[in-house]
């Protein structure tokens, strides 16, 4: 009873601090929404969003999510008239591509450029968008958020109703993501605690070597899936001083992690916007996975290669 007395507390904690977020912003977007603001913002972005398959709007969540979090990009889709695609284009652009600033910093501290960050996230996003857009043809509907629609609330007459409309539109968004994330909290809080976490980076090792990487990173691999980016750093630190991991298992573990990090949470978090999340994860997995075995036969050949100019070097001396 006391990991689920604490797993609830921290579940807890974990909305009341993302609530802080979601509900200004969705407060905020809803009111510029009457307001000419948007308007003017989506018709300036709206010839670069159309290559990637989103209206001009759909830039706001973009830049919330990249600036800020996940959430607060969830908290200005809410306030959206956007169709199903344009959503899940938003929710996989978005799972490669948020919280940039913090996130990234956090992969310096260990030792990782922050330009190689910053180019793998964004661009597995563009890229992602653009390749979606291209071979989808579907998802024109309008997107059904959770289980109320946006498109069933009626027009506001005076900026009374719409600062009430905005209210229950941010607080809808805080409940729904309540029933997902205090539940999870609460599982994350067991695995912490019964150490479930060294038996999961166990049975990981062959799939580390599957990617090239070694198995004194299947601790560090198995948190930064589980946990998050900021988690997978921090085991990375003890790891890098307690088991001589190299720089370059150091690089292919957190590309890896870049683009498939936190992936339960990270995933399940979209489903008040109405959206699949198998094919989100699906994404998200089989592109790390791929992306890691690739740089990790390049950079082989390329130590190969060097080792055999090194070698040519001192016969020639």
């Amino acid at each position: 009873m006391g990991m689920l007395k604490r797993g609830l507390l921290v579940g807890l904690q974990t909305t009341w601090t993302l609530g802080k977020i979601i509900f200004p912003i969705t407060l905020i977007v809803t009111i510029l929404g009457y307001t000419p603001v948007l308007g003017w913002l989506a018709d300036l972005l709206a010839p670069l969003m159309g290559l990637i398959g989103l209206s001009g709007e759909a830039a706001i969540p973009l830049v919330l999510g990249n600036v800020l979090n996940l959430y607060a990009a969830i908290g200005a889709i809410l306030t959206l008239e956007l169709t199903v695609k344009e959503v899940f284009i938003l929710a996989v652009m978005l799972s490669f591509s948020h919280n940039l600033f913090i996130e990234s910093a956090v992969a310096a501290k260990v030792g990782i450029r922050m330009s190689v960050v910053l180019a793998v996230r964004i661009g597995l996003a563009l890229f992602s968008a653009f390749v979606i857009n291209l071979f989808w043809n579907g998802g024109q509907e309008t997107a059904q958020y959770g289980f109320v629609s946006n498109t069933t609330q009626p027009v506001a007459e005076n900026w009374l109703q719409v600062g009430w409309q905005g209210v229950m539109s941010a607080s809808l968004g805080i409940v729904q993501l309540a029933l997902i994330v205090i539940p999870l909290m609460i599982v994350v809080q067991i695995m912490k605690e019964k150490n479930w976490l060294k038996f999961i980076s166990k049975g990981m090792r062959p799939f580390t070597k599957m990617l090239g990487i070694k198995e004194n990173t299947s601790t560090t691999l198995a948190s930064g899936l589980l946990f998050g980016l900021a988690f997978g750093a921090g085991v990375m630190i003890q790891a890098v001083k307690e088991d001589g991991v190299e720089k370059k298992d150091l690089y292919l573990v957190f590309i890896f992690l870049v683009a498939c990090h936190a992936v339960i949470e990270d995933t399940l978090i979209f489903i008040p916007l109405g959206i699949p999340v198998w094919p989100l994860l699906l994404i998200r997995v089989i592109t790390a996975i791929v992306l890691t075995i690739a740089i990790a036969y390049v950079w082989k050949k390329l130590e190969k290669k060097q080792e055999i100019e090194r070698k040519e070097a001192t016969y020639e001396h």
